[in-house]
């Protein structure tokens, strides 16, 4: 008779999950033992760390990715990093120990008391089998909850289980396939079809599913028929959009006042593959202008649900563009041309950037170089909240899978997520741009990079302050606030202690020079820069 843990490893190689993410503890031992040929583990030093290299990965593969943590303590170390996975709908399937099954009720050290509350809300489905031979079952269940929730799921695993005899009917699950189709109805396809076709001023805002579901080139072609204006979703983790297009508007911001002063004069406004809307600043004011429609396409449904005003259709979107685009080619209508003035002829040229007086360097100097110095189809994972406006002036995006960013706002995804990007995709270049706030939350990132030579750069944009919090002071009245300076931090030398090379650079022309190397290995490129606003 099979194994529990001979069963689960021979589905997860059929899954393709064969990379663990993770950082082991003695409950989850057993689980690792006798991993099969072709498993690579990756080690992070913190479950923080863990869980943003398996978001960064998940994202770049677009397939789940297995992570493995240890029980309570380990699980709620990675809590604060499995917000931003929740929130960019990153299918991470998540593997703890827990004690053996005769320890959990006296409560032995080590025990997770009710694993599955543990985790929750933030996870999609959590549970912990009821008997050994219901692991397998279990596991798979994890695996297809996390693929079309696209969002983690949680297996809580007592570790006697691994060793048990997994029962004659636990093969089974080694064949099943579980999958959905998601095309609109002909009546619901109809409705939206005549709202897009009918609209004279309609207005399209992406969300970063667009991209994680490989529709960034379709995105284009129904923007440039539709001739109107294009946005970004608020709390943008992944680019919809080419940002240089001249459709383009940018990120939408992040109020409800300016949202909706945004889209003043359209009629209509179509969303796709993001929620309605993710604010962040309080302004507050009306949701849509007097007469505007708004019509949400996703296949999340908890966030078609909860929207506060429009129309929600949970469906494919892949399936609604493709249906739009048909649509308005048999009626040869272009809703918005004459109306916003857009066409797609040429992208829009970049702004000269500004120089700032002293030894600092403007971010927009800084981002200008990695335009001009990286390949075009250079992959950036951004954490440096307080620099967004600047790197979107400079930037010019034109390919899938461009820009990674923490979905949520939590810090800590940067460095890991690079990472794990790299991992994902060793054959392209990826850069994280990492603020000097940010990077202290995933630090211990930069052993896993020197530990799998993963080709992978890190500019780190040194302020010496909480730039994004400084804004939102003044913003909220408290411009005094404490706790905002952080003088006196050498990445350079805590890079070199985990083994990754590193220099600081002191000005435009040698910042060029050192982006243009091209390294076989991790490398960490430390630059003073001004302080800007984020927005």
């Amino acid at each position: 008779m099979p194994s529990v843990r001979r069963i689960s490893h021979e589905f997860l190689r059929r899954q393709g999950l064969t990379t663990v993410f993770g950082n082991p503890g003695s409950n989850e031992l057993p689980f690792l033992a006798d991993l099969p040929d072709g498993f690579r583990y990756v080690l992070g030093l913190h479950e923080g760390a863990v869980v943003g290299m398996a978001d960064g990965y998940a994202q770049a593969t677009g397939r789940p990715a297995l992570v493995n943590l240890h029980a309570a303590a380990g699980s709620g170390n990675a809590m604060g990093a499995l917000t931003n996975a929740v929130a960019s709908r990153t299918p991470l399937v998540i593997v703890a120990g827990q004690q053996v099954r005769s320890a959990v009720g006296p409560e032995a050290n080590l025990t997770n008391v009710d694993a599955p509350a543990l985790m929750r809300p933030l996870v999609g489905w959590a549970a912990e089998p009821a008997c050994a031979q219901d692991v397998p079952r279990a596991l798979a269940q994890a695996v297809f909850e996390a693929r079309l929730q696209r969002r983690p799921a949680y297996l809580s695993v007592p570790y006697d289980d691994w060793a048990a005899d997994a029962g004659e009917n636990a093969p089974a699950v080694l064949d099943r396939r579980v999958e959905r189709a998601g095309v609109p109805g002909g009546e619901q396809g109809r409705r939206l079809a005549e709202a897009v076709a009918g609209a004279r001023r309609p207005a399209l805002v992406l969300g970063g599913d667009i991209d994680a579901d490989g529709l960034f080139e379709e995105a284009v072609r129904l923007a440039e028929r539709l001739g109107g204006p294009v946005w970004a979703a608020p709390s943008l983790f992944r680019l919809p959009f080419p940002n240089r297009h001249p459709q383009f508007r940018g990120v939408l911001p992040a109020g409800i006042e300016p949202v909706c002063r945004a889209f003043e004069g359209h009629d209509l406004v179509l969303v796709l593959g993001a929620p309605v809307f993710r604010y962040h600043e309080y302004l507050p004011g009306r949701y849509l202008p007097e007469g505007t429609r708004l019509v949400q396409v996703t296949q999340d449904a908890s966030a078609a649900a909860r929207a506060p005003m429009g129309e929600a259709l949970v469906a494919d979107p892949a399936a609604v563009i493709e249906l739009l685009l048909k649509t308005l080619a048999a009626t040869g209508a272009t809703a918005a041309t004459g109306a916003s003035g857009a066409t797609a002829g040429g992208y829009r040229p970049v702004p000269a950037p500004p120089a700032v007086d002293g030894p600092r360097l403007h971010p927009e100097e800084v981002f200008a170089a990695l335009r001009d110095e990286q390949p075009a189809d250079t992959a950036y994972v951004v954490e440096s909240t307080s620099t967004n406006a600047a790197w979107w002036r400079q930037m010019d995006l034109r390919r899938p899978g461009s820009y990674y960013f923490p979905a949520a706002g939590g810090l800590g995804f940067g460095l890991p997520g690079a990472v794990g990007v790299a991992l994902a995709q060793p054959g392209r270049p990826v850069v994280g741009v990492i603020g000097d706030g940010s990077a202290n939350y995933g630090i211990t990132a930069l052993w896993t990079a020197a530990r799998h030579r993963v080709p992978l750069t890190v500019v780190l944009l040194r302020n010496g302050t909480y730039g994004a919090l400084r804004w939102f002071g003044g913003l909220l009245g408290v411009p005094d606030a404490p706790g905002l300076d952080i003088p006196g931090l050498d990445f350079t030398r805590i890079a070199q202690g985990y083994g990754v090379p590193a220099r600081h650079v002191d000005g435009v022309e040698e910042l060029r020079a050192v982006l243009a190397e091209r390294p076989d290995g991790p490398r960490l490129v430390q630059v003073d820069t001004a302080l800007t606003t984020p927005s």
